[in-house]
């Protein structure tokens, strides 16, 4: 647990990709008086135009740069003072992770590397924080039943969810080498405004509103616990404050669809907002070749962050998606 100061400036890595810049635009309007670096690599999958509303924040830093490299980074913590790191930073699409597997090695284990060296050097045994963010994906694959709690093996199945293991661990190692102030949370899928165009849920918007086909791996029945971002903003600051010292927490919506349902009832929704003279879009669902090693179900049982710091996912899936397909629709539509 620790302290909030309003003259702290904490280091948000990865703060213009899609949970990131949502946490940041949360973050600040609820702690006006605290200061935010957001270091960003600004690679495909970061937009600095989703912190476009903070232009004018005094209290917001932008700085184009990499987590791998350390000579930035820990001038960083001296010119800011930084007191707080909260580590978005990471190559996320597996896909990618499964075609270049080196990047991912590259940001996600020596990038996280990197950055705790650089807090243990400058807080030189400080009672600061480093909160790690990471995923469900750690924990491998579920049958149709069960769930990943706190205590589960970390069973990794693809070059992007072992890279994540490993940062996980190089966390956990600085908490009990070091001392270092660590928390972990690791999330079941998010979905909500900003996310990338190559992720699943904006894939399928995109692809009904421009006529194409609605690509569903294998079968569709993979399935998927999904976490509206804002409700996951909200538990990330629950955690960076009020988290234990060196525990790790799990985050999930309570939602569980197959990737097949999901379409569905994007589709249902696009149906309402703009009808087609003929048909319906999930005419335009069309399955394809299955992903490489593709994990059959991930599902979280997030009852220690509800029992310890009294975190609950408030958005409901159908409001959630309707908000999400909305967002796109606008943004989709203004191209």
């Amino acid at each position: 647990m620790i302290d909030q100061l309003s003259d702290n400036t904490i280091l948000i890595t990865g703060g213009a990709g899609f949970i990131g810049s949502n946490f940041i635009v949360y973050f600040l309007t609820k702690y006006p008086n605290i200061r935010v670096v957001n270091l960003d690599k600004l690679t495909y999958a970061g937009d600095i135009n989703n912190l476009s509303e903070l232009s004018n924040n005094p209290n917001y830093t932008f700085i184009e740069g990499d987590i791998c490299d350390a000579t930035l980074v820990s001038k960083l913590f001296h010119k800011h003072e930084i007191k707080g790191v909260i580590n978005f930073a990471a190559e996320s699409h597996v896909d990618n992770s499964i075609n270049s597997p080196g990047q991912f090695i590259k940001t996600n284990i020596e990038g996280t590397f990197t950055l705790l060296e650089a807090a243990r050097n400058y807080w030189k045994g400080e009672n600061y924080r480093f909160h790690h963010i990471s995923t469900d994906e750690v924990y491998g694959s579920l049958g149709e039943n069960g769930f990943f709690t706190e205590g589960s093996n970390y069973q990794p199945n693809s070059p992007y969810s072992a890279s994540k293991a490993s940062s996980d661990f190089l966390v956990r190692s600085y908490h009990h080498t070091y001392g270092m102030n660590v928390v972990t949370s690791n999330c079941s899928n998010n979905y909500g405004p900003k996310q990338h165009d190559e992720k699943l849920i904006p894939t399928i918007i995109r692809s009904a509103i421009k006529g194409l086909k609605i690509p569903i791996y294998g079968n569709g029945k993979n399935v998927r616990d999904w976490l509206f971002v804002e409700d996951h903003c909200k538990g990330i600051d629950l955690i960076y404050f009020n988290g234990v010292d060196g525990e790790t927490y799990l985050l999930g919506g309570n939602n569980e669809y197959d990737n097949l349902t999901i379409a569905e009832k994007i589709c249902e929704f696009i149906d309402l907002k703009i009808p087609k003279s003929n048909g319906g879009y999930k005419d335009q669902i069309k399955f394809v070749d299955d992903r490489l090693g593709h994990d059959f179900r991930y599902a979280i049982d997030a009852s220690k962050i509800k029992k310890e710091l009294g975190w609950n996912a408030l958005e409901s899936f159908h409001t959630g998606l309707e908000k999400t397909v909305d967002w796109y629709l606008k943004k989709y539509q203004s191209k």
